[in-house]
């Protein structure tokens, strides 16, 4: 949700900014302090003492995945309607008094979980609690708010989605790539969905789903634990617990033979081809590989792509590998690239095919593989370089398994070697096991 002003990108930075210490940017799993309150609410608590202020972030366990088939977009949709108030806090109220204390706040939804967040003033804690506690327990949506917001969530998919061709192409080539898993339906929905979803839909999802046994509360920054957790018996302590939903277990049937999407766009500039394979996540120990060889292939200006196919035989404007570490369910591993003007996809293609294949000819080297681990090494330590990003990282870790995986991440990506490139190569970079798909301009041919 784009809530954020000029003001509150400026304090959004500044808050980044106060984050950082002199020491060890990383946090350290063992000050980790977590309980579980009586309604079943999961609390994790980081004392941080660094800069005068604390991250509050809500995770709730729930993504475009529970969604009910034919009502995708559900998730995002109840994302929006959590800032239309309750009976204490009528609507858009939230947002103003967090800004008015001098905080910003923000909220995010995924296929695998839904996260709203304030970053604010250490002194200003219980503001923050009490407005998360409240809407978790009371909200309030009429049918007018209701269908207001639905109209708000069908623009921004015409806006985000139907208008960016590049957007479109993932979100089909997801929908081809999977055959029954949730994942092939896009986070804010089909319109076709979204068209017919009714305020009752959202009644029942939100009772269902958004409650303290559902959900995980991260709270990092500067406070002390006794008081905090007083402040969260008379905050959080007071919503009635519910039913914990039953988590679905979905798998997709293994894909056999080799998919295809051919998307043509009068508004596109330039061709541009991803290939989708199906791989496993983490936990499963083929992960670790998986995130080094996202690197090796095109993890900067360093990578095999960008080296050969943007710098020296100029043939790509750009080139991407994206591998979701995390993901509750088996995803997709993305490798692409857009022309440059004058080439045509079908090049770009059978580059990248050439490009895959010379992995077994020429695998990777040990100065190869080390300046990909380096490479990792230091974005998962920097991604921590505030109480904000620390919660993040907790929070994300706790709802998708624990947060102590963390202490797996270095470990397992340090232990990777050659063989295990290899095999994960060899297991799942099949024709069969692919989907492939290529944007194709039919306006004007760009200059």
């Amino acid at each position: 949700m784009n809530r954020f002003i000029f003001i509150g990108l400026l304090m959004f930075f500044g808050f980044l900014l106060l984050g950082f210490g002199s020491r060890s940017l990383a946090l350290d799993t063992r000050t980790v302090f977590e309980t579980t309150l009586a309604n079943g609410l999961k609390v994790l608590l980081l004392e941080d003492h660094k800069a005068p202020v604390v991250t509050v972030q809500i995770w709730y366990n729930v993504g475009a995945r529970e969604e009910p088939l034919g009502k995708s977009g559900l998730t995002h949709l109840v994302e929006h309607l959590m800032f239309r108030g309750t009976a204490r806090y009528g609507p858009k109220m939230f947002s103003r008094v967090i800004q008015k204390n001098g905080g910003q706040d923000n909220a995010f939804t995924s296929r695998d979980y839904t996260a709203y967040y304030e970053n604010i003033a250490a002194d200003r804690a219980t503001i923050a609690l009490e407005l998360e506690a409240d809407r978790m327990a009371n909200l309030q949506v009429d049918e007018e708010k209701f269908r207001t917001e639905l109209q708000v969530v069908q623009e921004e998919r015409r806006l985000r989605i139907k208008d960016d061709p590049l957007a479109s192409l993932y979100e089909e080539i997801n929908a081809v790539a999977f055959t029954s898993h949730p994942y092939q339906r896009p986070v804010i929905g089909w319109m076709e969905d979204l068209e017919v979803l009714t305020h009752k839909d959202f009644q029942a999802f939100y009772k269902t789903y958004y409650q303290p046994g559902n959900a995980v509360l991260v709270v990092v920054g500067d406070f002390q634990r006794p008081a905090l957790l007083t402040l969260l018996e008379q905050t959080f302590g007071r919503v009635p617990a519910g039913p914990v939903p039953a988590r679905l277990r979905i798998k997709d049937p293994p894909q056999e033979a080799e998919k295809r999407v051919l998307l043509k766009r009068p508004e596109a500039r330039l061709p541009y081809v991803a290939l989708a394979f199906h791989v496993p996540a983490f936990p499963q120990g083929d992960a670790f590989a998986l995130e080094v060889m996202s690197h090796i292939l095109a993890g900067g200006k360093s990578s095999r792509l960008f080296r050969k196919m943007v710098y020296e035989e100029q043939i790509a404007l750009e080139v991407d590998a994206d591998f979701p570490f995390n993901s509750r369910d088996p995803h997709l591993f993305y490798l692409a690239a857009q022309a440059m003007p004058g080439k045509t996809a079908e090049e770009i293609e059978k580059r990248l095919f050439q490009e895959l294949s010379e992995w077994e000819r020429h695998p990777p080297q040990t100065e190869e593989i080390e300046r990909a681990k380096n490479r990792i090494e230091a974005g998962f330590i920097f991604s921590q370089d505030s109480v904000f990003s620390q919660g993040l990282i907790l929070g994300k870790y706790q709802t998708l398994g624990s947060w102590r995986d963390l202490d797996q991440f270095l470990p397992g990506i340090r232990a990777v070697t050659q063989a295990d490139l290899l095999r994960v190569y060899q297991t799942y970079f099949k024709p069969g096991n692919r989907t492939v798909g290529v944007l194709v301009p039919t306006g004007p041919p760009s200059k």
